[in-house]
């Protein structure tokens, strides 16, 4: 059997505005509004799961998804950045940051690098039973990249040529451990 697993963005933190600051937050009031109206085009699914940060429990809420939690879906921990923005640790930090964008493997914060993060996502993904069918998760941009990173067997630099906006979704099918995007909405029910 084919697993086809829905990947959704979280709703940004509340107050982010143009810039959006590392880490978990409240969860944008507009924007769990906004998941509450795709409730309607989600497509059935054998079983639904949610990171463990705030904003992710609450948009799988606020698309009526009975989400398992799971800590493998988690986004990386960003460390000593958690709560600031990039401007402020740039303005902090550049040479860590510079480390941070150009080598996957770098954690300069202290916390997880993008290339842990890829190996952490990729892991839960190969480790999902082929006869569950369908799967909805919702969980932040850096996991719903590396599981693009990891379907594809990208590098890990092609990490940062991905973009997760908030209730985008990726769709991924597979079996056996090979997995492949899929393009396009989600199934009409």
């Amino acid at each position: 059997m084919t697993i086809r697993l829905t990947l959704i963005c979280a709703v940004g933190a509340e107050g982010a505005g143009r810039e959006p600051r590392f880490g978990d937050g409240p969860a944008d009031v507009r924007g769990l509004r906004q998941a509450r109206e795709l409730r309607e085009g989600l497509p059935p699914a054998a079983r639904c799961y949610a990171a463990p940060g705030e904003r992710c429990r609450r948009t799988a809420e606020a698309m009526g998804l009975a989400a398992e939690v799971h800590p493998g879906l988690r986004d990386g921990d960003m460390g000593a950045w958690d709560g600031r923005t990039l401007t402020e640790v740039t303005a902090a930090d550049p040479d860590g940051v510079a480390a941070w964008l150009g080598d996957p493997g770098a954690a300069p914060h202290g916390g997880e690098s993008v290339a842990a993060l890829c190996g952490r996502v990729g892991q839960w993904l190969d480790a999902l039973d082929a006869d569950t069918g369908r799967l909805i998760a919702v969980t932040g941009p850096g996991a719903v990249r590396a599981a693009a990173v990891h379907a594809l067997a990208a590098p890990p630099q092609s990490f940062w040529r991905i973009d997760a906006p908030p209730l985008s979704s990726l769709e991924l099918t597979g079996r056996l451990g090979r997995w492949n995007l899929r393009f396009g909405p989600p199934p009409a029910r």
